[in-house]
Parts: C-alpha cells; structure tokens; sequence
C-alpha cells in the first residue's frame, strides 16, 4: 500500500468519526459537509432519504441518536472512493418513538475537493449475539 492510499484510509477513517459525532450531537452543519448533495440514506426498512431529508431530520429533532456505540470498522479506499462499513449500537428517538437498534452501516464515500463525502449509505439490523 503506497502512502497516499494509507493517507486516504486514515482520512476516511476520521471522516467516519466526524460523521458519528455529528449524528450523535445532531450537528447539522457538520452533516451537511460530510454528506455529498447526491447522497441516498437506505434505512433498515427499506426506505430512503435524501441528503435534505437527512438534514432536515435533524433540524428538526424528527430524529434524535442518543448513543452511536461503534463495535466495529472497517475501511477500504480505491482511487477517490472509499467504503465504510461500521457495525454499532444505536440508541434514540425517531418520530417521536424510542428506539434500539444493533446496525451494520455500509457507506460509499467519494473523496473531491480535498474532503471526503457520504454518496450512498444504507443501514441493515444485526442480530445481537446469543
């Protein structure tokens, strides 16, 4: 692995935990640079969202995580795209209803104008261990 892409992989690597602070202190502003304007969220539901969607979620405290526990990640860079992927639990409220869940994050991150940002995302529930 040559150095540039061991700089990638570790600038991704604080992408990814820039963007789970933000979402655990609702930090709108901080989502929206980390979000690429394209970006499409896939919940565990099947549904989508969209960045503004995402954001305005936020805003308007639709959706509120009180605990992002990060148990595991992983990340790989290829050229200027990255992938995350994150298990982790989460804990909070969304439309006004509490919930708990244990996720596995994917997320394809692209890497322009010297940052790198959210394209895609998508969130499937995981089983806790027996």
């Amino acid at each position: 692995m040559g150095t540039d892409e061991v700089a990638f992989e570790a600038a991704l690597h604080e992408a990814e935990q820039r963007l789970q602070a933000a979402v655990r202190s609702g930090d709108v502003e901080a989502l929206r640079l980390l979000l690429d304007d394209r970006v499409v969220y896939t919940g565990p539901d099947g549904s989508t969202s969209t960045k503004e969607e995402d954001l305005e979620a936020h805003r308007s405290r639709t959706l509120v995580v009180d605990v992002f526990d990060q148990q595991d990640l992983h990340v790989t860079v290829v050229g200027s795209t990255g992938i995350t992927r994150v298990l982790a639990a989460v804990e909070g409220t969304a439309g006004g209803q509490p919930f708990a869940a244990r996720l596995r994050y994917t997320r394809t991150w692209v890497h322009a104008d010297g940052t790198w940002r959210v394209l895609a995302a998508h969130a499937g529930a995981v089983p806790d261990p027996a």
